[in-house]
C-alpha cells in the first residue's frame, strides 16, 4: 500500500527572502509547516549567513527546480580584508590576520580582473557539494578535508561598489556553481592579506529577483488568514524567459504521450515553454520542451493532471 503523504497539495513558486541565520533546509521546513504542504524544496542552497532570493518550489513546481539550479545568479557581498577564517565567512574561526593599510582601490580593481569572465574555481570545503553522498560542509565540521576538483565558472560582472578601510563591497553576476566566499578568499590571497565574507545577499536567481521577495512575516500573516496560496507564483514563471509555444489540442495530446510534435513557427533550437490552447479560459501551461535537430518539439518536463 502506497504511503499517504501528510499535508495538502500545493503547487507553485514562492520567492522567499531568506533571513540570516537560517539554513536553506530550515527555510524549506518552516515554509512547509506554514503551508501544511505535502512537498516543498529549494532551488540552490544559500549559506546561513546569506539573505535574499531563495525560490521555494511547491508540489509540481519541484519538477522544474533543475532549470533554476542551472540559472545565473546575482549577489551583493561585503568582504573584510586582512582576516581569514576557516569557513571563508564570518561564521568561521579566525585563522590568520594581516595588515591592509597599504592596499589601495587601484590594487583591488587590478586583483578583481582575474575574477571576471571565465576562470577555474576550487569549491570551498564549506559548500553543499557532496562527496560520497556527504555534503562537504558536514565533513569540514568533522575536521575532514577532501580533494576538490576545480570547476570552470563564468562571472559576467564583478563590480567594486564600495571600498573603505578594510572592507569592500562587490556586485556579482555569475553562472551556476560560482562560490562568492571562494572569490573573497582568492581575492584576499591575490592581495596578500587574506579576506572573508561578512555579509552576502542574493539579488536574483534566474528570472526571480528582489522585487518579488516575500518575508516569513508576510507568509505567516497570509497563512493565518488562509491567504498564503495567493503569495505563490505560477509554475510557468520559472521559465518565463523562454519562448512560448501554444499547441493545438491534437499536438498537445501526442506531446503528453511523450511524442515529439511539429509546431508551426517554432524556434530553431533550445528550450521552450509549452501551453495548450483552451477555448474556455485561454492558453494553459503544460510544461517545457526542447527543439530537436529536425525541428520537432520534444517534451522534457510536463505537469501532471492538467485538465484541457
Amino acid at each position: 500500500m502506497a504511503k499517504r503523504r501528510r499535508g495538502r497539495p500545493v503547487d507553485g513558486f514562492l520567492v522567499l527572502d531568506k533571513p540570516q541565520g537560517l539554513s536553506s533546509s530550515q527555510a524549506v521546513q518552516k515554509a512547509k509547516r506554514l503551508y501544511n504542504a505535502q512537498k516543498v524544496g529549494h532551488t540552490g542552497s544559500l549559506d546561513p549567513i546569506a539573505t535574499g532570493v531563495l525560490p521555494l518550489c511547491f508540489g509540481e513546481a519541484t519538477k522544474f527546480s533543475q532549470y533554476l539550479l542551472a540559472s545565473d545568479k546575482k549577489y551583493w557581498t561585503r568582504i573584510r580584508l586582512g582576516v581569514s577564517t576557516d569557513t571563508g565567512d564570518a561564521d568561521g574561526e579566525i585563522i590568520a590576520e594581516s595588515a591592509v593599510s597599504g592596499i589601495t582601490e587601484c590594487d583591488v580593481e587590478q586583483a578583481l580582473e582575474r575574477f571576471r569572465g571565465q576562470f577555474d574555481q576550487i569549491p570551498s570545503m564549506f559548500s553543499a557539494i557532496k562527496h560520497q553522498g556527504q555534503p562537504l560542509y558536514k565533513l569540514a565540521r568533522q575536521g575532514v578535508e577532501v580533494e576538490r576538483k576545480s570547476r570552470q565558472v563564468t562571472v559576467f560582472e564583478n563590480r567594486l561598489a564600495a571600498f573603505e578601510g578594510d572592507t569592500l563591497e562587490l556586485e556579482i553576476h555569475c553562472s551556476k556553481g560560482t562560490y562568492v566566499r571562494t572569490i573573497a578568499e582568492d581575492l584576499g590571497e591575490a592581495l596578500g592579506c587574506g579576506a572573508h565574507v561578512i555579509a552576502l545577499r542574493r539579488r536574483a536567481a534566474g528570472p526571480f529577483t528582489e522585487d518579488e521577495l516575500i518575508t516569513f512575516e508576510e507568509i505567516e500573516e497570509a497563512c493565518s488568514q488562509r491567504a498564503g496560496d495567493g503569495l505563490l507564483q505560477p509554475i510557468e514563471n520559472a521559465v518565463r524567459m523562454w519562448p512560448k509555444l501554444v499547441l493545438e489540442e491534437s499536438s498537445a495530446y501526442y506531446l503528453r504521450q511523450g511524442q515529439p510534435v511539429i509546431v508551426p513557427r517554432a524556434p530553431t533550437g533550445g528550450f521552450v515553454r509549452l501551453a495548450a490552447r483552451c477555448a474556455e479560459d485561454g492558453d494553459r501551461f503544460i510544461g517545457v520542451g526542447e527543439i530537436l535537430d529536425d525541428g520537432r518539439v520534444a517534451p522534457r518536463r510536463l505537469l501532471a493532471n492538467v485538465q484541457l
